[in-house]
């Protein structure tokens, strides 16, 4: 039987996520998009015109894109109604304005699939990282009946960072992790920049990132939490620290991860429970899904931001340097692709994940 093909629109078409929301979407076997929105600066321009020397993706702009009219985020969103079947939000705008701009297009039963941080602590709204929490969509039929729809709804993803180790983590939650401690080294792209634009970061590291280590610190919690009468109580445990300083790499967040158990595994054990570990992505076969989530690299020097960013397509997560700590049980470092697995790549297998389990029909 045919796959259905869902009509895409893609609000924050202009910026970096947005972009790279394009060229993931360019040749989707699920997703068409037939909209592309942006603020009211762009409306109105065609998107090759609109989006200018702002392109940030290696790759040209897709053809299929260049000529389409770019559409005003805020005030076409009614034209909209009834032609996307869900939308992709990926703006730059204060977080108030951003929760309104989403919810605005959820009541108006289009379902929104968001990169933003805005809703990431809205009870009834699932902040997903596919593998890990699948479980948490279940919560959408409470957030519908608050909002008053019957199809819209808001579901968002992670923020970047935590994808460099928050998955390594997940599978180790057996042993009983009493603490964790990270220390996360974040590329340039998380901040919307190259390095034309941030010359700042050249031969520099900045020890500071607004809002990011409570974001590392609070979000694992939400993620680890559990379905209650409508809403997700966040784990009170394990108690996670975080700092996180911007460096000078394009794409790729690595993390420096510390971690304390109840029952120390040994090596063996935690590489085994990497190796074997695999979510709801893996076993529907999602398009966007690495077949090995996590990955373990065995050289000393490794994982490289560099070299290693995109295994599984940029999706999956890779470990290495798995050792005995003299303070904590263990550490290890974790690197993620934060444009691919991080931001836009996340948020598509997220939209594959909700299409998977019928919730855009």
């Amino acid at each position: 039987m045919e796959k259905q093909v869902y009509r895409v629109g893609v609000i924050g078409a202009t910026g970096m996520v947005g972009q790279r929301f394009l060229t993931l979407l360019e040749k989707h076997p699920l997703f068409r998009v037939n909209a592309l929105l942006a603020s009211a600066r762009s409306a109105g321009k065609r998107y090759q015109d609109a989006v200018g020397d702002k392109w940030a993706m290696q790759s040209p702009v897709p053809p299929c894109f260049a000529d389409m009219n770019v559409l005003d985020a805020e005030a076409d969103a009614e034209s909209l109604a009834g032609k996307v079947d869900f939308v992709f939000c990926a703006v730059n705008m204060k977080k108030d304005d951003i929760k309104a701009l989403e919810e605005k297009y959820a009541k108006l039963e289009i379902p929104v699939v968001s990169n933003n941080s805005a809703h990431r602590f809205t009870p009834d709204v699932p902040m997903v990282i596919p593998e890990i929490n699948a479980d948490h969509l279940t919560v959408i039929p409470a957030q519908r009946k608050r909002l008053g729809t019957k199809r819209g709804f808001i579901a968002v993803k992670s923020n970047c960072s935590l994808q460099s180790y928050v998955p390594l983590l997940h599978p180790l939650q057996p042993f009983g992790i009493k603490a964790a401690a990270v220390c996360t080294y974040q590329a340039i792209s998380g901040a919307g920049k190259t390095f034309d634009t941030m010359p700042e970061i050249l031969d520099n590291i900045i020890p500071y990132i607004g809002g990011e280590e409570e974001k590392s610190e609070k979000e694992p919690l939400k993620i680890w939490g559990s379905v209650q009468n409508g809403q997700i109580v966040p784990a009170q445990k394990p108690v996670v620290t975080a700092q996180c300083l911007r460096v000078p790499v394009t794409d790729g967040h690595t993390a420096a991860v510390f971690v304390s158990f109840e029952r120390k595994p040994t090596k063996e054990e935690i590489l085994a429970a990497w190796k074997n570990f695999a979510g709801e992505p893996q076993k529907l076969a999602l398009p966007s899904a690495p077949a090995q989530f996590i990955e373990y690299a065995e050289e000393d020097n490794r994982p490289q931001a560099k070299l290693d960013r995109m295994r599984g397509n940029g999706m999956a997560v890779t470990a290495g340097r798995l050792r005995e700590d003299n303070l904590f049980d263990y550490k290890f470092v974790g690197l993620s692709h934060n444009t691919l697995r991080g931001a836009a790549g996340g948020a598509v297998l997220l939209a594959e994940l909700l299409a998977a389990k019928s919730y855009f029909d």
